[in-house]
């Protein structure tokens, strides 16, 4: 009859040779964390199961365990058993056979921003320790009981008719989009969505497409990857100037809430990009960033909204909700939705289970009242995120904070990337703004700040937060 023993802890090869038991067991233990067979952090067997294994007492196992402990090679401690020590590499003693393990050489010896930090400020996340999972299950449940068996076909380009109506119903009512189930195409995320639309553009002759010259590195790599060119628009204190842009045929926007700026695009200029795209039969392609959370100011209507055969609005489930579901739209022109559905190709790559699902999260009324409790929720944050620097880091100055789920801090020339330094030492990831400025943007628009997204810590790591992030400002 097997021993009880039998099915504990882990499996451990090892061959012990030599003269005495407990020297052998030592060396061979040695030999295998030397050799890097053992990685640091590996957790061995109990002393018991190990002893059972190789047929030996247990004490004698225990002792060896102790021997390496008091050597450096292994760690032991209540609860978490024995592992091999993290950064336990071997330095060679002159004059002796052995060697002993010199002082780390792996995560001791590096500054805390090689390990994962210990709080994530980076923009463009939201808390996804708030995902409604309870009330998701329940639109699952209603979706799939209610789908017809079609449903789970190859299915329609665009995507789910259900989910398409139940978009269109949401952004004509909640953003002022001029919406058309027939002209909606649900895409895995943004990306996706921009990804096709480079790739019509492209096969219609445009080469340049105006780009903001603050924005995300990989709309431009994503551009570049159809063939097509940016080309910054300047930026001043007005935010994002489309005016005139020389030479593109479309032009990438976020004019509810730039990003990283954090500004609305003004009214003036929002009735101008449209004038050019009328007169010159180009394309605005509006990323609706962040366009559902807004604290200080009314809401700003979608761009769409003014020439819907001009405008392309674009938005996703990713900041509302969470980007794991890879989950967004685009209300695209009459005259461009079929190339679009074509460049999808011939069947929708969505996932039908949660497109059903989150029709019925939209159209049950849970995603308004999720979006509301958000938004409650991302406004505290904001808040105290103000109030710590008013009080700690006076000479920080804090812009775009309306709307959104990021503020920028403008800190003192020069010491951008300094301030980036000492908050990985904090344990803190946040991004310097010059990360999103495009290369080609003019000196002048040059300026150092930090992007601090407020949204991804959860509720009780805030505070610890906003204590290692004024520790590492200026002041």
């Amino acid at each position: 009859m097997a021993k009880p023993w039998a099915t504990f802890g882990v499996d451990l090869h090892l061959e012990p040779t030599g003269s005495g038991l407990r020297r052998s067991l030592t060396d061979a233990l040695r030999e295998a964390v030397r050799s890097g067979r053992l990685a640091p952090g590996t957790r061995l067997p109990s002393s018991r199961a190990l002893a059972a294994d190789l047929g030996i007492a247990r004490n004698t196992v225990a002792d060896a365990y102790a021997d390496l402990v008091a050597e450096g090679w292994l760690t032991a401690r209540q609860g978490s058993g024995t592992r091999v020590a993290t950064g336990a590499a071997p330095r060679t003693t002159p004059g002796r056979r052995d060697t002993v393990p010199g002082p780390p050489t792996g995560a001791a010896r590096r500054p805390r921003a090689s390990a994962r930090p210990a709080y994530d400020l980076r923009p463009g996340f939201p808390d996804l320790a708030s995902f409604p999972r309870t009330q998701w299950l329940r639109a699952a449940r209603r979706a799939l009981t209610a789908a017809p068996y079609d449903a789970f076909g190859y299915g329609d380009p665009r995507g789910r008719a259900e989910l398409r109506a139940a978009l269109a119903g949401y952004l004509a009512r909640a953003r002022g989009v001029r919406a058309d189930p027939e002209r909606i195409v649900v895409c895995a995320g943004f990306s996706h969505g921009l990804k096709l639309l480079g790739t019509v553009l492209r096969a219609r002759g445009v080469r340049t497409v105006a780009v903001e010259s603050y924005g995300l590195r990989v709309h431009k790599k994503i551009l570049g990857a159809a063939g097509l060119t940016t080309a910054p628009l300047p930026f001043d204190r007005l935010g994002t100037d489309p005016g005139e842009p020389a030479d593109a045929g479309a032009v990438l926007l976020t004019p509810a809430h730039q990003f990283p700026m954090g500004v609305p695009l003004h009214r003036d200029r929002r009735a101008v990009v449209v004038d050019w795209a009328r007169r010159t039969g180009g394309l605005v392609l509006e990323d609706d960033y962040d366009g559902e959370f807004r604290y200080d100011r009314q809401p700003v209507g979608a761009l769409q909204g003014l020439d819907p055969d001009r405008v392309v609005h674009l938005g996703t489930a990713s900041k509302s909700l969470a980007p794991g579901l890879r989950l967004a739209w685009m209300m695209l022109p009459s005259h461009l939705a079929e190339e679009v559905a074509e460049a999808k190709g011939g069947v929708d790559t969505c996932g039908v289970t949660d497109q059903l699902t989150l029709a019925e999260f939209i159209t049950s009324g849970a995603y308004d009242r999720h979006v509301r409790a958000a938004r409650l929720r991302y406004r505290r944050r904001r808040d105290a995120l103000v109030a710590a620097l008013a009080a700690r880091a006076p000479e920080v100055h804090v812009t775009g904070i309306a709307a959104g789920l990021h503020a920028v801090l403008r800190l003192p020339p020069g010491s951008e990337q300094s301030v980036v330094q000492a908050a990985a030492w904090q344990g803190l990831a946040v991004h310097g703004l010059a990360r999103y400025r495009h290369p080609d943007a003019i000196a002048e628009q040059s300026m150092d700040a930090l992007v601090v997204g407020y949204a991804t810590p959860p509720d009780h790591a805030w505070s610890g937060a906003l204590d290692a992030l004024c520790a590492a400002l200026p002041g």
